[in-house]
């Protein structure tokens, strides 16, 4: 085996686990909620994934930065992009199905395409890249019937989670146009950040916890330390290794692992509706890697 086999090997092996972190993310969320609260779930798993992330700083003997400036973008980034998302992916997710969270969030890349158009130079959109939306937008309307049906409650879990995926997009544009940092030394930052976000109101309904289930602890710990802390220190080993357009992959495949866990541990219903729902959302990611042909004159 060659050395450019191996590395390749290990890009993908790295690129799977990281999909397999982050798509069954949403079925340990729905384990999670059945005795846990979700703001106690978001500050756990804000606080375990830090404090992963924080020894590996300190083990690499990376400095941390003091300029007030930098802090105030781990701030914003923070809330934006950690505890609020958080929050309402998990809330929602207690009337919607891990497999329906999963799908909804996966228009993320798409509103993150349209708003780069206008606020990003030079990421303009194209004829594929707005067909790419529009689908992916009917994929998620095409789910929200038997959300609908589920009431007015799940229908609210649903425009949560549509919201989350709006504040990932937002983060996205920030961390494009914010200062630039250790990319390891950021994380740790934003994630303690978004710790001391949620810390407060943590505080005022941990009293209520007085009878979390064994699995809803273990799952609670696991989303801190796999899908939290773990699968960030993976996300950023694949961008060095092998670049962000061989990590966008997880586009595809993040949804697909959220819809058939959920299906296949938790016995979520799945009817066709969900496997049209899902083909359309994965063609519309899959538009927008077209590229137009220009010819220069």
């Amino acid at each position: 085996m060659t050395r450019d086999t191996r590395t390749t090997l290990t890009n993908w092996g790295l690129l799977l686990l990281l999909v397999a972190l982050w798509g069954t993310s949403f079925l340990t969320v729905a384990i999670s909620i059945r005795t846990v609260d979700p703001v106690s779930v978001v500050f756990y798993r804000l606080a375990l994934g830090a404090l992963v992330l924080a020894l590996v700083v300190f083990a690499r003997g990376d400095s941390i930065p003091r300029e007030p400036r930098i802090w105030a973008g781990f701030l914003l980034m923070a809330i934006i992009g950690n505890a609020l998302p958080f929050y309402l992916i998990t809330w929602g997710q207690q009337s919607v199905n891990s497999g329906v969270a999963g799908m909804i969030m996966a228009i993320m890349p798409l509103m993150t395409m349209v708003m780069a158009h206008y606020l990003v130079p030079g990421e303009n959109l194209n004829r594929y890249k707005l067909a790419g939306f529009i689908l992916g937008i009917t994929g998620v309307t095409i789910l929200m019937g038997p959300v609908i049906e589920g009431g007015s409650r799940a229908f609210l879990g649903a425009i949560a989670i549509v919201c989350a995926a709006t504040c990932y997009a937002v983060n996205t544009i920030l961390i494009k146009r914010l200062p630039r940092f250790s990319p390891m030394v950021g994380a740790c930052g934003v994630l303690v950040m978004a710790s001391l976000i949620i810390f407060p109101f943590w505080l005022f309904v941990a009293p209520a916890n007085n009878a979390i289930s064994q699995d809803s602890m273990l799952a609670v710990i696991w989303l801190g330390i796999g899908p939290t802390g773990i699968a960030t220190i993976i996300l950023f080993t694949i961008i060095d290794r092998a670049g962000p357009t061989f990590l966008s992959t997880i586009n595809y495949l993040i949804p697909v692992v959220a819809f058939f866990s959920g299906a296949w541990v938790l016995s979520e219903p799945v009817s066709w509706l969900h496997y049209l729902a899902l083909t359309t959302i994965l063609c519309g990611i899959g538009a927008t890697r077209f590229r137009l042909n220009q010819t220069p004159r």
